[in-house]
């Protein structure tokens, strides 16, 4: 039997990348490495993450792109200072409290 992951980050959360120190919001999580084996050979030097741990999918703030992180890649940061990226409101309705507010989708 599998062991259930648990991600220490939630959708909507602002974070920190520890190596590329760069600000962004989680928009999507995945439990363990869902890309292809070639993205993870040519991306994954940085930090020496596992494909069994968590990985996010983050918008980066003031750059427009969009990165697969690895959560011992992480940490959490200042959520005072807002995120800027142009798929923002694709995702999210607004800012409460100390998170994004995920949109509600149709599954």
């Amino acid at each position: 039997m599998m062991e259930e992951k648990i991600a220490s980050f939630g959708i909507g959360q602002v974070i920190h990348h520890r190596l590329f120190n760069y600000r962004g919001v989680i928009f999507d999580v995945d439990p363990d490495f869902k890309g292809t084996e070639e993205w993870f050979q040519k991306n994954v030097e940085a930090g020496s993450p596992t494909k069994e741990e968590p990985w996010y999918h983050v918008l980066i703030d003031q750059d427009g792109r969009v990165a697969y992180v690895a959560e011992r890649n992480l940490e959490a940061a200042d959520p005072s200072d807002p995120v800027e990226h142009p798929l923002l409101e694709n995702f999210f309705t607004g800012f409460v409290g100390d998170h994004y507010q995920a949109r509600q989708t149709l599954n």
